[in-house]
């Protein structure tokens, strides 16, 4: 990263919408309206999850005056804008497919063990006053927290409109994180 560390204000600004955001999709990914549909629970979630990498995506933006991380942050918000158009296409469809009680169970039991990671490592990722590699170590564990959701999800009986988002969302999130952990060593080199 060619960008100097962002000190003082500028850093605790960041770092204080990054808090609010993620502190918004943790309550929305809780408290999202879970169903006897997997596909419908997926969804709920996923959407506020994606909604939030935005919203992260946009805060760098912002901030950063380094190419390479505003690039990254133009293609999450992309990616997942179109990811949540693509699930809200298959929504209606989704719903009418019901899985039984002991499915719905074991899923929400693997999702919560998943979602409690992904909030644990992001709410702890550290800060060093270098937005830029601050953002690096917030995303790739959020970016992980999406493709083991997906994974999930394809290991039970879910819509078949749903399948290729969910694929998707494994591609492109997982080429993502090789990007991210690669910039996140040049990071710990300092």
């Amino acid at each position: 990263m060619k960008q100097q560390p962002i000190h003082g204000l500028a850093a605790e600004n960041y770092l204080n919408e990054y808090r609010k955001i993620l502190d918004n999709m943790i309550d929305a990914m809780t408290r999202a309206p879970l169903t006897d549909s997997i596909s419908n629970n997926f969804i709920v979630q996923m959407i506020p999850h994606h909604m939030a990498a935005i919203e992260m995506s946009e805060n760098l933006i912002r901030f950063t005056r380094d190419e390479t991380m505003q690039n990254i942050a133009r293609n999450i918000i992309s990616e997942q804008t179109q990811s949540i158009a693509n699930m809200k296409a298959v929504y209606a469809t989704c719903l009418t497919l019901i899985n039984q009680q002991r499915s719905v169970n074991a899923y929400e039991n693997r999702i919560n063990s998943i979602m409690c990671a992904m909030f644990s490592q992001m709410k702890t990722a550290m800060s060093d006053g270098n937005i830029n590699c601050d953002f690096l170590r917030e995303m790739i564990p959020h970016h992980l927290g999406a493709v083991r959701m997906s994974q999930t999800a394809l290991n039970f009986n879910v819509c078949k409109g749903l399948v290729p988002i969910l694929n998707s969302i494994i591609t492109n999130q997982r080429r993502g994180i090789r990007r991210m952990q690669s910039l996140e060593q040049q990071c710990r080199v300092r």
